[in-house]
C-alpha cells in the first residue's frame, strides 16, 4: 500500500512538472530561422581579381531581404562594399573583388529586412561568420 501511494506521488509531480514545462514554452516566442554566409578563396593575389558569393535567408514573412557585403583589412571598422536590391525571399550577391596591397582581407554578408523597397530603417536580421582572404 505504502509504495502505491508513494508512485501515485512520484506520477503526480512528474505529470506537474511536464504540464509547467509546456506552458513554459508555449509562452516563449518562436524566433524566425534564417542564414547568411559568404564564399571567398583562400588566397589570391594583389591586383588579381577573385570572386565573392553571399546568399542569406530568413522566414520572416512581410520583410523583403536585401543582403550587403562588408569588408575590412586589418584592425579598420567594416565598410559596405556591394548590396542588392531588395526582394522577397532568398537574397544572393555575386561579385568580384580585388586587393592593392598584400595582408589579410575580410569579408562578411549582412541580411537585412526592410518593411517597403526605400525602407530607410533596415533591420538586421542576420550576419554571416567573417570570411579571409590571405593577400599574396
Amino acid at each position: 500500500m505504502n509504495g502505491t501511494k508513494k508512485a501515485r506521488g512520484v506520477r503526480a509531480v512528474v505529470i506537474g512538472a511536464l504540464g509547467l514545462v509546456s506552458v513554459t514554452l508555449a509562452a516563449v516566442p518562436a524566433f524566425a530561422k534564417g542564414d547568411v554566409a559568404v564564399t571567398v578563396p583562400r588566397t589570391a593575389h594583389v591586383g588579381k581579381t577573385f570572386t565573392i558569393k553571399a546568399d542569406g535567408d530568413d522566414d520572416i514573412a512581410g520583410y523583403l531581404h536585401q543582403l550587403c557585403l562588408e569588408e575590412r583589412t586589418g584592425k579598420q571598422t567594416w565598410h559596405q562594399e556591394n548590396c542588392t536590391t531588395p526582394a522577397k525571399g532568398d537574397a544572393r550577391i555575386t561579385t568580384h573583388g580585388s586587393a592593392a596591397h598584400r595582408g589579410d582581407l575580410q569579408l562578411r554578408a549582412v541580411l537585412y529586412g526592410l518593411k517597403n523597397k526605400h525602407d530607410h530603417h533596415p533591420v538586421r536580421l542576420h550576419t554571416s561568420s567573417v570570411a579571409t582572404v590571405h593577400i599574396r
